[in-house]
């Protein structure tokens, strides 16, 4: 290993870094609004010098969970298909999408920001998560399963939609029939 080749973090500081995400991931996905740092400390059961070490700005925790849930989401994709039909796998995507449009709700003005100054390029995300999507939609479209006209952007405006109107936790059943009938319009139609 060379001076310039940055050192891998010990296992109980990756282990801790991770449950700081997690845990930061569920604050932010049940916050009205931004919460603090010593907020999301707090509920990790660490001081805030703890969350500091690892996360050492707002921003820096912001963008580390936004990357994880898009890497979710792209990774989950795959994962999902794996183990389901593409409908099933299709479905259960959706509730990770929700998830995500959920989290974005305790860290929006930091994200917001982020975006406008380049330091999350929004546009990269969008192609990753309609290119999931896609790998969705092509599987159920070789089984016959999903229809073929549909395309990723018309499942992701969608779900910007039920998600805009039924916000998880408060409105998750609507949420849940609203993407069951989403889901319902996507089988094709048999001729008789």
């Amino acid at each position: 290993m060379t001076d310039a080749e940055p050192r891998a973090p010990r296992a109980d500081a990756a282990r801790n870094r991770n449950q700081l995400l997690e845990v930061a991931t569920r604050v932010f996905e049940s916050a009205d609004s931004e919460p603090s740092m010593r907020a999301i400390a707090r509920e990790a059961g660490v001081g805030i010098a703890t969350l500091y070490r690892h996360f050492p700005t707002r921003e820096s925790l912001v963008d580390a969970v936004y990357r994880d849930q898009v890497m979710r989401l792209t990774e989950g994709a795959r994962e999902l298909l794996a183990e389901l039909p593409p409908p099933a796998a299709l479905r259960r995507w959706t509730e990770l999408f929700g998830s995500w449009i959920a989290t974005k709700n305790g860290m929006l003005d930091t994200l917001l920001a982020m975006i406008e100054s380049g330091e999350i390029a929004h546009a990269q995300t969008q192609t990753e998560l309609l290119a999931a999507i896609d790998e969705i939609l092509d599987a159920g479209r070789a089984t016959g399963e999903l229809r073929a006209d549909v395309t990723a952007e018309d499942i992701a405006a969608g779900l910007i939609g039920i998600f805009t109107v039924a916000r998880p936790p408060e409105h998750s059943a609507r949420a849940s029939r609203l993407l069951n009938i989403m889901l319902d319009g996507l089988r094709p139609t048999r001729t008789v």
